[in-house]
């Protein structure tokens, strides 16, 4: 099935990207009616994020989120299998000055999970060498799709979590910048419990134990899809002045807090498939 399903993607990425779009978003509109398990995922967690919407504003982000994910989904078929040429004009990169001006410094690039994530690290790697982490896909042909789609386009030193933080370290200090994703539940394992939209939510502390440990500093790189077939736009954001504080509760919060600004302007956006409340503190009632 999975090997069908790579094989569609790769058969729709010649498409012309307005057409693709169009595809894209109406498999969401069937993804929402019919993956009522995720479905369900999707509207926990915005009815515990945006309580202050009604069940029909949370339905509409819900259906929303299918399409542009779907449709990002289908848009990796240019990340894997398109030429160098289309996949830099499918992203544009903005606030290139926030990163240039502290190039020379050891530098972490935090890239929260929007459904842009790919788009803007592989347009990265076509024009910069960097250091990044990927979660082990337990299905082969998957995994193998993954790495060659990161790893292709430009040297890339990429990391499986279970390698640990020592690799990654070293690369940095050499020189490369990080592209980190450290905004999801990964258990309790380097962890702790801080407010996400006011609920607490088990976060991992290596933004700021990273930053501390190589001397890097963190410049935001937020990536956008933008309507119809006009793409992407990744978009670096002001480095973190004192950062790290030496605080790694309120360093951590600081990220959520950061984050949380990014998913209002944005909502429909972030990547609300993923059970981010899962672990829950000791007596407290799982959501999912």
């Amino acid at each position: 099935m999975t090997r069908f399903g790579l094989f569609l993607i790769w058969l729709l990425h010649w498409l012309p990207l307005p057409l693709l779009a169009a595809v894209g978003r109406f498999t969401g509109a069937l993804l929402y009616a019919l993956a009522g398990e995720r479905r369900r995922v999707v509207l926990t967690n915005l009815r515990l994020c945006f309580p202050f919407l009604n069940d029909s504003e949370r339905k509409a982000i819900a259906r929303e989120h299918f399409a542009v994910f779907t449709r990002s989904l289908l848009e990796h078929g240019i990340l894997w299998w398109g030429s160098r040429e289309r996949v830099l004009k499918l992203v544009r990169i903005e606030g290139m000055e926030h990163w240039q001006a502290v190039r020379d410094r050891p530098v972490i690039w935090l890239a929260p999970h929007f459904v842009g994530l790919d788009m803007g690290g592989i347009r990265l790697t076509a024009e910069f060498p960097l250091v990044s982490v990927y979660s082990k896909q337990k299905n082969p042909a998957f995994d193998r799709i993954l790495l060659h789609g990161r790893t292709r386009l430009g040297p890339t030193e990429l990391y499986s979590r279970q390698d640990g933080i020592r690799p990654v370290a070293k690369a940095i200090k050499n020189g490369l910048p990080f592209y980190y994703l450290p905004d999801m539940d990964f258990g309790e394992r380097d962890s702790i419990f801080v407010p996400f939209f006011g609920v607490p939510a088990a976060t991992i502390t290596g933004l700021a134990r990273i930053a501390a440990l190589t001397g890097a500093v963190v410049v935001p790189a937020v990536t956008r899809q933008l309507p119809g077939g006009e793409g992407y736009v990744l978009r670096f954001h002001p480095v973190w002045e004192n950062y790290p504080s030496g605080d790694l509760a309120a360093d951590t919060r600081r990220m959520n807090a950061f984050i949380e600004e990014q998913v209002r302007d944005m909502p429909a956006q972030y990547y609300w498939l993923h059970k981010r409340f899962k672990t829950r503190p000791a007596g407290e009632a799982r959501f999912y």
